[in-house]
């Protein structure tokens, strides 16, 4: 792992050779975080993320020793979700619970996903509810310990699109958003309550994502259009885990 040094408040950036050290970093991270957690009698909050890496880290993660980790005071939630039944092959529950969930001894009542088969409008609101009720809150909003993020092609995250950038100011703790290709309905965090956690990691690989990976980082003209450069980790900090060829576009 290579880190790449930044000014003060800027993002941390950390390089992998493969997905397979991105993933033990991940892991080890995990471990350090849960066993802190637990020495404080705390629950611990994670959103999780669709998308083609987090995925792949979550198939690589089925192989590390996961009874290293206690998993009864996790609580599991998705940063946004398609609206398809969990069945579906879209939906990011229903891989996320196939390639890892269904491993770990966790109570099926700390699983938190989102009804993407439900009425979106009805269960956006349902499920900011559910924000409401577990995780704890600071600065008003629900506290995540960790938040995974991806990024697309046209730098989206979460579900918050280029052609929707007037949500990053919305003050709904979830929204429903359209694909812009597919018209496809999403239901999503918002931009603050990403913003308000204690910890967002992005998990980035290939070089198709390498220009906007540097556009972003590298904040050149024009970066504001990507959703993903509004991330900022307002109460704690912003990791940028990456493979080497994700960083073909970062100045250095």
């Amino acid at each position: 792992m290579e880190s790449i040094a930044n000014s003060e408040n800027a993002p941390g950036i950390f390089v992998f050779g493969n997905i397979e050290a991105m993933t033990a970093a991940f892991f080890d991270i995990l471990v350090d975080e849960f066993t802190l957690a637990l020495a404080g009698k705390k629950t611990y909050h994670i959103a999780l993320s669709g998308g083609s890496t987090p995925l792949r880290i979550f198939e690589y993660l089925a192989r590390m020793p996961l009874g290293r980790i206690r998993w009864d005071f996790l609580h599991i939630y998705w940063g946004d979700e398609r609206c398809v039944p969990k069945d579906d092959p879209e939906s990011n529950y229903g891989n996320a619970w196939k390639t890892l969930l269904r491993l770990i001894d966790i109570p099926p009542e700390n699983i938190h996903r989102i009804h993407g088969e439900a009425d979106p409008n009805k269960e956006s609101l349902r499920y900011s509810e559910v924000l409401r009720k577990y995780p704890p809150v600071m600065n008003g909003l629900p506290l995540f310990d960790l938040v995974l993020l991806g990024l697309g092609e046209d730098g989206h995250t979460a579900s918050i699109f280029p052609d929707s950038l007037d949500m990053i100011t919305s003050d709904e703790l979830c929204y429903v958003a359209t694909h812009p290709q597919t018209k496809q309905k999403r239901i999503s965090f918002s931009l603050k309550l990403i913003n308000n956690s204690r910890k967002i990691i992005f998990l980035v690989t290939g070089a198709s994502k390498a220009k906007i990976v540097g556009d972003i980082l590298s904040h050149k003209s024009g970066f504001e259009k990507f959703p993903a450069s509004y991330v900022k980790a307002t109460s704690g900090e912003l990791k940028w885990f990456l493979d080497a060829k994700a960083v073909e576009g970062l100045e250095k």
